[in-house]
């Protein structure tokens, strides 16, 4: 289900992509953010996580992603306003494969520490077996605790996330390796020529900055920028200086809008 941040004269429609394990119920104090400043923000949860049907933390392909997020700009589209595209994390990777496979009339893309590489993955003997499982039980689920701790400084994030019974803590072994094998992808694909804004944590627990650089390095776009929060953490949002993460972003709305 959609949740919906109406302004009261909204200047364009963000379209909100949340990360792995969480849920678009946590982007609710960013949304009311956009919405006080003339934005209006459409934002839900992707197939199997949060209130979505299904297995939860088990999809079939990354495509259920791409789909969904083709489906959310459409819906944004009915406003005659212009749209832009903001994921975060996993969020991000699925923006930009969505954009790789499809072209969608957005304004402009913000990605927030794209999972492009990821840190603390399986280990070799794990990752051998998961190629096995991939085709035998793709659905078998496997542990994985959520650390708060490691993706933002914030500690009333944290003790909001330790009583959010909506936060994944298993996924299937078939979810991990569609995240390789999109991941991979993103890499080898080029993306929609549309302004680019790529901000990433410097203090990344989670993702491989290298690989967010990289994948920047490659894109031949018409406008693209970097840009490195120096000591935050994962979520750059919910960073004790969040504040000067939404101004940068607004900036960039604002300037394309």
């Amino acid at each position: 289900m959609l949740k919906e941040y109406i302004a009261v004269t909204p200047k364009a429609v963000i379209v909100i992509v949340h990360g792995a394990f969480e849920h678009g119920g946590r982007y609710q104090a960013l949304a009311e953010k956009f919405q006080a400043d003339g934005y209006s923000v459409v934002v839900g949860d992707l197939p199997g996580q949060g209130d979505e049907k299904g297995r939860r933390g088990h999809i079939r392909s990354f495509r259920q992603y791409i789909e969904t997020i083709e489906g959310w700009v459409t819906y944004a589209q009915d406003t005659d306003l212009p749209v832009f595209l903001l994921g975060h994390s996993m969020g991000g990777l699925a923006v930009i494969r969505t954009l790789q496979e499809m072209k969608l009339p957005v304004r402009g893309v913000i990605l927030s520490s794209p999972a492009l590489g990821i840190k603390n993955g399986a280990g070799k003997p794990l990752e051998a077996v998961s190629k096995v499982l991939d085709r035998v039980s793709p659905t078998m689920r496997v542990a994985y605790p959520y650390n708060p701790e490691i993706v933002t400084r914030n500690e009333r994030v944290w003790e909001m996330d330790r009583k959010d019974d909506k936060i994944l803590d298993q996924v299937s072994v078939r979810w991990y390796k569609e995240f390789q094998r999109a991941i991979k992808k993103a890499h080898v694909q080029e993306m929609s020529n549309l302004p680019l804004l790529l901000m990433q944590a410097g203090d990344d627990k989670m993702v491989k900055i290298k690989d967010t650089k990289r994948w920047f390095n490659n894109q031949d776009m018409t406008e693209k920028a970097y840009k490195e929060w120096p000591g935050l953490y994962h979520e750059i949002f919910n960073e004790p200086e969040n504040e000067k993460v939404y101004r940068y972003t607004l900036n960039f709305l604002e300037s394309h809008r």
